[in-house]
């Protein structure tokens, strides 16, 4: 009997242990679950300000650019000289030289992009998918300022060996290595739209006797069009905002012209010209720094925006 006793004493201690055990358990996770959420907020009202803070720095130095350069002039002038005597900021020959780039880049990017996306999803094996996929990877880890030495020192002498007339800085060459940068981009968006696409709507296609190719072409492609438009519009907006290929390889001539063998500058290879430059703060060219950041900014915004209507528009959801 006074072993039982014994036994049942120790039985009710461990209980109580147990209990206790699991009051204080439960008071740390609901301590936790009262701090995550405050801290969760404070993470996402940081990024908020950060961008409210940019905005404000961007607004505030471009109003008092145009206080001293007619807005009309700025965006329809075709002379760009800050340091001149006679100072002129038409932006139009930096807009150019981004938007012929940005189109030289996914005239590379979108064909070789899509066919890469189409031949992951609809052809490869998984050993053969699991083993390219990385590989391809490897061309969006590699330094933004690598691809603009690669431009410089191996592409541009490998074109001028074909087109004499290129100069040493050009757009054309920065534009296509853009565009070999920007091919991870768009064949793993496409490639994950596509995939995205339910076996059945394949399988459905074959049965009815269509080839693979009249599948991916009249199936996979119109049911994933929505994923596939927004990682061209995403990767139109990364090359017009890629700063280090354009400004190693495309030089800093302010030209207004639509000859891709010329050197041309963008509004990002300017920007990094006149950081680095001798532009005192207070003067004009460094307001105007900051009038075509906002330039830029205002065309990434509105690429961003498009790429978000498309996706909403033809989204499908299975």
């Amino acid at each position: 009997m006074e072993i039982n006793s014994a036994s049942n004493k120790g039985t009710a201690i461990n209980v109580r242990g147990m209990i206790k055990e699991k009051k204080r358990s439960k008071s740390i996770t609901s301590v936790i679950e009262t701090i995550m959420p405050k801290l969760l907020l404070a993470i996402a009202t940081i990024s908020i300000l950060t961008t409210i803070g940019i905005l404000f720095t961007l607004l505030t130095e471009t109003v008092e650019f145009f206080k001293r350069v007619s807005i009309f002039e700025f965006f329809t002038g075709t002379v760009l000289k800050p340091l001149s005597k006679t100072p002129e900021f038409g932006v139009l020959p930096l807009i150019t030289g981004t938007v012929i780039s940005s189109i030289i880049a996914m005239a590379v990017a979108i064909p070789i992009g899509l066919m890469t996306a189409i031949y992951l999803s609809e052809y490869a094996s998984d050993k053969v998918r699991r083993m390219l996929k990385p590989v391809l990877e490897i061309l969006a880890g590699i330094p933004t300022i690598v691809y603009g030495f690669f431009a410089f020192t191996f592409v541009t002498p490998l074109l001028r060996a074909f087109i004499p007339g290129l100069e040493a800085t050009n757009i054309l060459s920065p534009g296509i290595v853009m565009g070999i940068m920007i091919i991870p981009m768009v064949a793993s968006l496409s490639e994950d739209a596509m995939s995205s696409v339910p076996n059945s709507m394949r399988e459905g296609a074959l049965a009815l006797g269509s080839t693979r190719l009249e599948v991916t072409r009249q199936v996979v492609i119109p049911a994933a069009i929505s994923g596939i438009i927004a990682s061209f519009v995403l990767g139109i907006s990364r090359a017009i905002g890629e700063t280090m290929i354009v400004t190693i390889a495309s030089g800093s001539s302010k030209n207004f012209t639509f000859d891709i063998t010329q050197s041309m500058q963008t509004m990002t290879a300017y920007i990094v010209e006149v950081t680095g430059g001798d532009a005192p703060a207070g003067s004009t060219i460094y307001y105007s720094l900051y009038a075509v950041a906002m330039t830029l900014f205002v065309f990434t915004f509105l690429m961003n925006l498009l790429a978000r209507y498309i996706s909403r528009k033809f989204r499908e959801e299975y």
